[in-house]
């Protein structure tokens, strides 16, 4: 997922986001681990769409506190 894409989300739904591919990841860590896994390199794409979402969400935090600390 591109993270134009992603910033169009609000932070409930990146929230959201995250938390499913945890679980995704989670899950082919197990399969990967058995064997089963066809295509290793899922997990790298969901490894780095967590790491966008939590980017994106530390920017959103960050700008936030300084909005209010300009107050």
């Amino acid at each position: 997922m591109k993270a134009s894409e992603l910033r169009e989300l609000s932070e409930e739904e990146l929230e959201n986001k995250e938390k499913e591919l945890k679980d995704q990841l989670f899950k082919l860590k197990i399969q990967h681990s058995l064997g089963q896994l066809d295509n290793p390199m899922k997990m790298k794409l969901i490894k780095r769409d967590i790491a966008r979402i939590k980017t994106i969400l530390n920017e959103r935090r960050r700008k936030q506190s300084n909005n209010e600390r300009k107050k």
